[in-house]
């Protein structure tokens, strides 16, 4: 699943490329995604201009003329894809290209979802913070609200697993499981661990990496695995710099031990037994 850091590569692409225009229309070839997508959207979304871009956790923003704004959130197998003449769309079958959004200089965004996990809800922009989707998020883990304090004191008597609790979007919004296990080998802490029993030096030591891991990812435009894309079809680069997450089996960079994975809330967590404790 695309976390913040994919959205908000993504975000900075689309400013660049598509703040300014405005959607000559609107097409739905299916609307069974996570949830239906309404069927006046197409109606409603024409004419107005994309003014700005923004991002919540997961959640692109997509402010509209007519104070509205379009969230959009990537599922599982997502990508919204900025097309032109140029646009090299052969990593993208068309039979899951479920929304496309013409625009006035005759480019199009394209939703594409092999999975049909994502979301596409249009909302007035005054009410968009109380929506069902944002309204629980916790702080943003790359904002200053974000910090040791914040997270040792959110810890304290929590039996869940430290993993577990970066992932909790009401704690923290915005970290998925690839970035939890990259974040959690670099402050040498075991993803199994309670949350109760981090320490502060240790918390300390996740707020910093957090910060720092996600930025990185940021410049490096997110990790593809399998399907995520930028907005011009482009993979991630920060796949050739994750330190644990998908190498069980393979040796720690740091120490040699061979990097061990163990499931944590249904989720795949890799770590390296010598180095984190």
């Amino acid at each position: 699943m695309p976390e913040l850091p994919e959205v908000e590569s993504l975000r900075r692409l689309l400013i660049e490329s598509a703040r300014g225009r405005t959607i000559v229309c609107a097409r739905i070839s299916e609307a069974r995604l996570r949830r239906s997508v309404s069927r006046d959207l197409p109606d409603t979304i024409a004419g107005r201009t994309i003014l700005e871009i923004g991002r919540r956790a997961k959640y692109l923003l997509l402010g509209l003329s007519g104070k509205m704004t379009l969230l959009v959130h990537l599922g599982m197998s997502g990508s919204l894809t900025h097309r032109g003449r140029d646009f090299r769309d052969s990593d993208f079958h068309p039979a899951h290209d479920h929304l496309r959004f013409e625009l006035d200089d005759g480019t199009a965004l394209v939703y594409n979802d092999p999975r049909r996990f994502g979301l596409m809800k249009l909302v007035a922009s005054a009410e968009l913070a109380q929506t069902a989707e944002l309204r629980e998020l916790g702080p943003e883990p790359l904002e200053n609200d974000f910090n040791a304090d914040y997270l040792f004191e959110n810890t304290r008597g929590r039996k869940a697993a430290i993993k577990n609790l970066l992932m909790d979007q009401k704690l923290v919004a915005g970290i998925g499981n690839i970035y939890a296990c990259e974040i959690l080998y670099a402050a040498k802490v075991r993803p199994g661990r309670a949350g109760a029993r981090i320490t502060r030096a240790e918390a300390e030591r996740i707020a910093a990496f957090t910060k720092r891991i996600l930025s990185r990812a940021i410049g490096s435009g997110g990790t593809t695995f399998r399907s995520y894309r930028d907005s011009r079809g482009q993979p991630g680069r920060f796949l050739s710099s994750l330190q644990v997450y998908g190498r069980d089996g393979e040796k720690c960079y740091a120490c040699g031990s061979a990097i061990k994975l163990k499931v944590l809330g249904q989720r795949s967590s890799f770590y390296c037994p010598t180095c984190q404790r």
